[in-house]
Protein backbone atom coordinates (compact mmCIF):
# COMPACT_ATOMS: atom_id res chain seq x y z
CA UNK A 1 0.00 0.00 0.00
CA UNK A 2 1.32 3.26 -0.67
CA UNK A 3 2.36 5.90 1.94
CA UNK A 4 0.71 9.50 1.84
CA UNK A 5 3.70 12.05 2.15
CA UNK A 6 3.48 15.70 2.43
CA UNK A 7 6.62 16.02 1.19
CA UNK A 8 5.08 14.64 -2.21
CA UNK A 9 2.56 17.80 -2.36
CA UNK A 10 3.90 21.24 -2.84
CA UNK A 11 0.34 22.39 -1.60
CA UNK A 12 0.59 20.87 1.43
CA UNK A 13 3.81 22.72 2.38
CA UNK A 14 3.56 25.89 1.22
CA UNK A 15 -0.25 25.60 3.46
CA UNK A 16 2.01 24.40 6.56
CA UNK A 17 4.54 26.92 5.68
CA UNK A 18 2.06 30.10 5.90
CA UNK A 19 0.68 28.50 8.89
CA UNK A 20 3.84 28.60 10.25
CA UNK A 21 4.56 32.10 9.36
CA UNK A 22 1.10 33.67 10.95
CA UNK A 23 1.81 31.69 14.25
CA UNK A 24 5.30 32.89 14.65
CA UNK A 25 4.88 36.51 13.25
CA UNK A 26 1.00 36.96 13.59
CA UNK A 27 -1.60 37.94 10.71
CA UNK A 28 0.20 40.32 8.42
CA UNK A 29 -2.18 44.01 8.76
CA UNK A 30 -0.82 46.66 6.25
CA UNK A 31 2.10 46.75 3.84
CA UNK A 32 4.24 49.84 3.85
CA UNK A 33 5.71 52.03 1.02
CA UNK A 34 8.33 53.96 0.98
CA UNK A 35 8.50 56.41 -1.57
CA UNK A 36 12.02 59.25 -2.03
CA UNK A 37 10.70 61.68 -4.40
CA UNK A 38 13.79 63.97 -2.69
CA UNK A 39 16.28 65.22 -4.88
CA UNK A 40 19.17 63.68 -2.61
CA UNK A 41 19.22 60.34 -1.08
CA UNK A 42 16.92 59.63 2.45
CA UNK A 43 17.87 56.81 5.04
CA UNK A 44 14.22 55.80 6.62
CA UNK A 45 14.00 55.02 10.33
CA UNK A 46 11.53 52.34 11.69
CA UNK A 47 11.03 52.54 15.58
CA UNK A 48 8.75 49.89 16.69
CA UNK A 49 6.63 51.05 19.78
CA UNK A 50 7.21 48.65 23.14
CA UNK A 51 5.45 45.09 22.87
CA UNK A 52 5.56 45.40 18.80
CA UNK A 53 7.49 43.06 16.58
CA UNK A 54 10.60 44.51 15.14
CA UNK A 55 9.59 44.90 11.41
CA UNK A 56 12.06 44.01 8.37
CA UNK A 57 14.33 46.60 8.80
CA UNK A 58 15.03 49.42 11.47
CA UNK A 59 16.90 51.69 8.98
CA UNK A 60 17.49 51.44 5.18
CA UNK A 61 19.14 53.82 2.24
CA UNK A 62 16.73 55.21 -0.47
CA UNK A 63 17.88 57.17 -3.48
CA UNK A 64 16.47 59.40 -5.08
CA UNK A 65 13.59 57.97 -6.96
CA UNK A 66 13.35 54.84 -5.02
CA UNK A 67 10.81 52.68 -3.02
CA UNK A 68 10.45 49.82 -0.82
CA UNK A 69 7.70 48.01 0.81
CA UNK A 70 7.30 45.46 3.90
CA UNK A 71 4.69 44.07 5.92
CA UNK A 72 3.71 44.86 9.21
CA UNK A 73 1.37 42.70 11.79
CA UNK A 74 -1.80 43.08 12.86
CA UNK A 75 -1.79 45.36 16.20
CA UNK A 76 2.12 46.76 15.28
CA UNK A 77 2.28 50.36 16.22
CA UNK A 78 5.58 52.52 15.75
CA UNK A 79 7.08 55.67 13.76
CA UNK A 80 8.94 56.01 10.30
CA UNK A 81 10.92 59.27 9.49
CA UNK A 82 13.60 60.01 7.13
CA UNK A 83 17.29 60.98 7.80
CA UNK A 84 19.27 63.01 6.00
CA UNK A 85 22.47 64.31 5.38
CA UNK A 86 23.77 61.21 5.83
CA UNK A 87 27.03 59.45 5.76
CA UNK A 88 27.93 55.89 6.26
CA UNK A 89 31.17 53.27 5.20
CA UNK A 90 31.68 50.46 3.12
CA UNK A 91 30.98 48.80 6.62
CA UNK A 92 27.52 50.61 7.12
CA UNK A 93 28.91 52.88 10.50
CA UNK A 94 28.13 56.42 10.04
CA UNK A 95 25.87 59.26 11.04
CA UNK A 96 23.38 61.87 9.62
CA UNK A 97 22.64 65.51 9.76
CA UNK A 98 19.26 65.09 10.79
CA UNK A 99 16.91 62.83 12.12
CA UNK A 100 19.68 60.54 13.17
CA UNK A 101 19.25 57.54 15.36
CA UNK A 102 22.20 57.58 17.32
CA UNK A 103 22.94 54.14 16.51
CA UNK A 104 25.89 54.63 14.27
CA UNK A 105 24.98 52.28 11.48
CA UNK A 106 22.14 52.21 9.04
CA UNK A 107 19.71 49.99 10.99
CA UNK A 108 18.44 52.19 13.88
CA UNK A 109 18.27 48.98 16.18
CA UNK A 110 15.58 49.98 18.62
CA UNK A 111 16.57 54.05 18.48
CA UNK A 112 13.85 56.22 17.97
CA UNK A 113 14.55 59.64 15.89
CA UNK A 114 16.47 62.41 17.54
CA UNK A 115 14.74 65.58 17.57
CA UNK A 116 13.81 67.95 14.93
CA UNK A 117 12.46 65.12 12.66
CA UNK A 118 9.32 64.94 11.05
CA UNK A 119 7.70 61.70 12.17
CA UNK A 120 4.86 59.45 10.61
CA UNK A 121 2.98 57.55 13.39
CA UNK A 122 0.95 54.08 13.28
CA UNK A 123 -1.16 52.26 15.17
CA UNK A 124 -2.58 48.99 13.38
CA UNK A 125 -5.82 47.66 14.86
CA UNK A 126 -6.71 44.37 15.48
CA UNK A 127 -9.78 43.90 13.66
CA UNK A 128 -10.68 47.29 14.37
CA UNK A 129 -9.64 50.74 12.69
CA UNK A 130 -6.08 52.09 12.20
CA UNK A 131 -4.78 55.68 13.68
CA UNK A 132 -2.11 57.04 11.92
CA UNK A 133 -0.68 60.81 11.98
CA UNK A 134 2.32 63.00 10.96
CA UNK A 135 3.44 65.07 14.01
CA UNK A 136 5.77 67.90 14.08
CA UNK A 137 5.89 67.80 17.84
CA UNK A 138 9.09 66.96 17.91
CA UNK A 139 10.35 69.22 15.11
CA UNK A 140 10.89 69.27 11.34
CA UNK A 141 13.24 67.94 8.69
CA UNK A 142 11.62 67.17 5.71
CA UNK A 143 8.24 67.01 3.91
CA UNK A 144 6.22 64.28 3.96
CA UNK A 145 2.99 62.56 3.64
CA UNK A 146 0.97 59.63 4.44
CA UNK A 147 -1.89 57.83 1.79
CA UNK A 148 -3.72 54.70 2.46
CA UNK A 149 -4.93 52.81 -0.25
CA UNK A 150 -7.31 50.30 -0.77
CA UNK A 151 -9.19 50.60 2.73
CA UNK A 152 -12.36 51.57 4.23
CA UNK A 153 -13.61 54.68 5.94
CA UNK A 154 -11.88 58.14 6.06
CA UNK A 155 -8.41 56.79 4.81
CA UNK A 156 -7.16 61.02 4.04
CA UNK A 157 -4.19 62.00 2.79
CA UNK A 158 -2.10 63.58 5.50
CA UNK A 159 1.17 65.34 6.22
CA UNK A 160 3.27 68.45 5.44
CA UNK A 161 3.98 69.43 1.94
CA UNK A 162 5.19 72.68 2.56
CA UNK A 163 9.23 73.36 3.28
CA UNK A 164 9.34 74.69 6.79
CA UNK A 165 12.97 75.14 6.87
CA UNK A 166 12.85 78.49 4.95
CA UNK A 167 9.74 79.53 7.11
CA UNK A 168 11.30 78.63 10.57
CA UNK A 169 12.06 81.29 12.95
CA UNK A 170 14.84 81.76 13.68
CA UNK A 171 15.21 80.71 16.90
CA UNK A 172 14.31 77.70 16.21
CA UNK A 173 16.78 76.85 12.95
CA UNK A 174 19.45 74.32 13.73
CA UNK A 175 22.59 74.69 12.35
CA UNK A 176 22.91 74.89 8.63
CA UNK A 177 18.89 75.34 8.43
CA UNK A 178 18.66 71.82 7.92
CA UNK A 179 15.81 71.07 9.81
CA UNK A 180 13.45 73.02 12.77
CA UNK A 181 13.01 72.44 16.24
CA UNK A 182 9.82 72.31 17.86
CA UNK A 183 9.48 74.96 20.78
CA UNK A 184 9.53 72.33 23.62
CA UNK A 185 12.83 71.55 22.44
CA UNK A 186 14.51 74.75 21.91
CA UNK A 187 13.20 76.19 24.62
CA UNK A 188 12.50 73.72 27.33
CA UNK A 189 9.49 75.40 28.99
CA UNK A 190 6.24 73.11 30.41
CA UNK A 191 4.10 75.53 28.44
CA UNK A 192 5.56 74.37 25.11
CA UNK A 193 6.07 71.38 25.86
CA UNK A 194 2.38 70.08 27.25
CA UNK A 195 4.53 69.26 30.94
CA UNK A 196 4.10 69.74 34.44
CA UNK A 197 1.11 72.31 35.25
CA UNK A 198 0.23 72.47 31.83
CA UNK A 199 -0.26 68.40 30.56
CA UNK A 200 -3.79 68.59 30.06
CA UNK A 201 -5.50 70.05 26.55
CA UNK A 202 -7.14 72.60 28.66
CA UNK A 203 -4.06 74.12 30.40
CA UNK A 204 -1.89 73.09 27.13
CA UNK A 205 -2.70 75.58 24.17
CA UNK A 206 -1.42 76.27 20.66
CA UNK A 207 1.81 78.84 20.96
CA UNK A 208 2.38 81.52 18.26
CA UNK A 209 5.33 78.53 17.12
CA UNK A 210 3.17 75.66 16.37
CA UNK A 211 0.76 78.10 15.28
CA UNK A 212 3.65 78.82 12.21
CA UNK A 213 3.70 74.94 12.16
CA UNK A 214 0.06 74.41 11.85
CA UNK A 215 -0.40 77.17 9.51
CA UNK A 216 2.27 75.35 6.93
CA UNK A 217 0.92 72.26 7.72
CA UNK A 218 -2.83 72.30 9.02
CA UNK A 219 -3.55 68.35 8.90
CA UNK A 220 -0.25 67.97 11.26
CA UNK A 221 0.42 67.97 14.83
CA UNK A 222 1.67 70.70 15.51
CA UNK A 223 1.88 70.47 19.91
CA UNK A 224 0.68 67.58 21.99
CA UNK A 225 -2.87 67.78 22.14
CA UNK A 226 -3.25 69.11 18.36
CA UNK A 227 -5.49 65.81 17.97
CA UNK A 228 -8.62 66.87 16.60
CA UNK A 229 -7.34 67.82 13.15
CA UNK A 230 -4.39 65.53 12.91
CA UNK A 231 -5.35 62.25 13.92
CA UNK A 232 -7.14 59.61 10.73
CA UNK A 233 -8.70 56.24 10.84
CA UNK A 234 -8.84 53.81 8.01
CA UNK A 235 -9.77 50.03 8.05
CA UNK A 236 -7.86 47.22 6.11
CA UNK A 237 -5.65 49.58 3.93
CA UNK A 238 -1.73 49.43 3.13
CA UNK A 239 -0.13 52.73 3.42
CA UNK A 240 2.63 54.87 0.94
CA UNK A 241 5.19 57.64 3.08
CA UNK A 242 6.20 60.26 0.84
CA UNK A 243 9.11 61.93 1.40
CA UNK A 244 9.38 65.03 -0.76
CA UNK A 245 6.15 64.84 -2.34
CA UNK A 246 6.67 66.54 -5.52
CA UNK A 247 2.58 67.12 -6.35
CA UNK A 248 -0.23 67.19 -5.62
CA UNK A 249 -0.48 69.37 -2.27
CA UNK A 250 -2.65 68.98 0.57
CA UNK A 251 -5.77 71.00 1.39
CA UNK A 252 -6.80 72.08 5.14
CA UNK A 253 -9.04 69.72 6.31
CA UNK A 254 -12.08 72.79 5.69
CA UNK A 255 -11.46 72.82 2.16
CA UNK A 256 -14.29 70.76 -0.09
CA UNK A 257 -12.85 68.52 -2.22
CA UNK A 258 -12.78 70.13 -5.92
CA UNK A 259 -13.31 66.70 -7.30
CA UNK A 260 -17.23 65.92 -6.58
CA UNK A 261 -16.88 62.86 -8.83
CA UNK A 262 -14.58 60.95 -6.57
CA UNK A 263 -12.44 61.16 -3.39
CA UNK A 264 -8.75 63.12 -3.44
CA UNK A 265 -8.18 62.46 -0.10
CA UNK A 266 -7.62 66.33 0.87
CA UNK A 267 -5.65 66.75 -2.05
CA UNK A 268 -5.52 69.46 -4.80
CA UNK A 269 -3.16 69.05 -8.46
CA UNK A 270 -0.99 71.81 -9.59
CA UNK A 271 0.89 73.04 -6.69
CA UNK A 272 1.35 77.08 -6.56
CA UNK A 273 4.82 78.33 -7.06
CA UNK A 274 6.64 79.33 -4.00
CA UNK A 275 5.77 83.00 -3.07
CA UNK A 276 8.85 85.00 -2.66
CA UNK A 277 9.71 85.80 1.32
CA UNK A 278 7.57 88.73 1.28
CA UNK A 279 4.59 87.43 -0.43
CA UNK A 280 5.20 84.45 2.12
CA UNK A 281 5.43 86.85 5.17
CA UNK A 282 1.92 88.44 4.08
CA UNK A 283 0.33 85.42 3.45
CA UNK A 284 1.12 83.41 6.89
CA UNK A 285 -0.06 86.85 8.41
CA UNK A 286 -3.49 86.76 6.95
CA UNK A 287 -3.83 82.71 7.58
CA UNK A 288 -3.26 83.40 11.42
CA UNK A 289 -6.26 86.38 11.12
CA UNK A 290 -8.30 84.05 9.00
CA UNK A 291 -7.34 81.37 11.32
CA UNK A 292 -8.61 83.32 14.51
CA UNK A 293 -11.79 83.58 12.78
CA UNK A 294 -12.44 80.68 11.61
CA UNK A 295 -11.57 80.59 8.27
CA UNK A 296 -8.48 79.27 7.81
CA UNK A 297 -8.31 78.58 3.62
CA UNK A 298 -11.74 78.61 2.51
CA UNK A 299 -12.27 81.27 -0.76
CA UNK A 300 -15.03 82.73 -0.66
CA UNK A 301 -17.46 82.24 -3.98
CA UNK A 302 -17.93 84.78 -6.57
CA UNK A 303 -21.81 85.50 -6.71
CA UNK A 304 -24.28 85.76 -9.33
CA UNK A 305 -24.34 90.40 -7.89
CA UNK A 306 -20.92 90.25 -8.94
CA UNK A 307 -20.51 88.49 -11.94
CA UNK A 308 -23.53 90.69 -13.35
CA UNK A 309 -21.54 94.09 -11.92
CA UNK A 310 -18.86 93.26 -13.99
CA UNK A 311 -20.75 92.18 -17.28
CA UNK A 312 -22.03 95.54 -16.76
CA UNK A 313 -18.80 97.61 -16.50
CA UNK A 314 -17.61 95.63 -19.20
CA UNK A 315 -21.02 96.37 -21.65
CA UNK A 316 -20.47 100.67 -20.72
CA UNK A 317 -16.68 100.34 -21.40
CA UNK A 318 -17.54 98.66 -24.78
CA UNK A 319 -19.96 101.03 -25.95
CA UNK A 320 -17.77 103.85 -25.54
CA UNK A 321 -14.84 101.97 -27.34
Amino acid sequence: MARFSCYHHPSLVTFWTFILIVFLKGPMAATFTFVNKCDYTVWPGVLANPGSLKLESTGFELTKGGSRSFEAPTGWAGRFWGRTGCSFDDSGRGSCTTGDCGSGEVECNGAGAIPPATLAEFTLGSGSQDFYDVSLVDGYNLPMIVEGNGGSGECATTGCLTDLNKKCPSELKIDGGDACKSACDAFGNPEYCCSGAYNTPAACKPSMYSLVFKSACPKSYSYAFDDATSTFTCSGADYTITFCPNAPRLQSSNDPSPNTTGSTDGLESDPEPEPYPMQASAMDSEWLANLATGDSTKTKPFSLAQFGFVVTIFVIISLFL
